[in-house]
């Protein structure tokens, strides 16, 4: 993949765009890709669970074209590899036949596309699908960079390590990682947050994590601490970051 801005083509087929549209605030989709994402012809996106255009789509709607077509692709939430492996490869098979007839593709992603993304996935899949399609991934505004902007904090200061864990995999990675980093940031933590909170307890570590949710959308809310959340049951879209040490302004 390559980041040069709108290079020219090396084939007849369209260009595939992987655009960040921000975690919630369609004004955080930066210069460069509301550029590309108003120039392109097609628009794909993940579809939500009831098969219309998902949260991407709905950060990116007051930018778009009446006329773009707007393409939903079907990239469920699951964790089956077989399952997921069939929709990346469904999603690529779906994109290269326009990107054959010279239409440009930009597939809108929440958050960054380069930060746990499904395009990453469908990217794969279209380079292993159409090998002489040209893909440029366009940065943006990611959820831990967003929350900690909600919350007044730095992410990090000095010589402060992060780490940065898909907690829902593993939550005994959790443990480990405070071992070693001043800042530890939680992604997909609502499924485990019981058990994040019983570990943050037992390391009386309550007072120094913070908890986003819907970060830059309507629907934000803010924790400062944990305290009061033993039994509390976040939504899916919601970001957890511990700070060993304090800061406040």
């Amino acid at each position: 993949m390559t980041s040069k801005a709108l290079p020219q083509k090396s084939s007849s087929c369209g260009h595939l765009w992987g655009v960040s549209v921000g975690p919630g605030d369609s004004e955080w989709l930066t210069l460069k890709g509301l550029r590309i994402l108003q120039t392109a012809s097609v628009v794909a996106c993940p579809q939500n669970k009831h098969g219309e255009p998902g949260i991407a789509y709905t950060i990116a709607k007051p930018h778009l074209r009446p006329e773009q077509t707007i393409l939903s692709l079907d990239l469920p939430f699951v964790r089956d590899p077989i399952q997921l492996q069939q929709a990346w490869t469904t999603a690529g098979e779906n994109l290269v036949p326009l990107l054959a007839q010279g239409q440009d593709v930009v597939f809108i992603t929440e958050g960054d596309a380069s930060l746990y993304s499904t395009f990453s996935y469908v990217a794969q899949s279209v380079h292993r699908l159409a090998p002489a399609v040209e893909i440029t991934t366009v940065p943006g505004v990611c959820s831990p960079l967003a929350a900690m902007a909600a919350l007044n904090m730095p992410l990090s200061l000095g010589a402060e390590k992060i780490a940065i864990l898909p907690v829902l995999y593993d939550v005994s990675e959790l443990t480990h990682a405070l071992e070693w980093a001043e800042v530890v940031v939680l992604m997909k933590v609502a499924s485990v947050f019981g058990q994040v909170w019983q570990t943050l307890q037992d390391l009386e570590l309550l007072e120094r994590a913070s908890l986003v949710e819907r970060v830059g959308s309507p629907e934000e809310k803010r924790y400062l601490n944990l305290l009061n959340l033993a039994d509390y049951k976040p939504p899916y879209f919601s970001i957890l970051i511990v700070r060993r040490h304090d800061y406040r302004f």
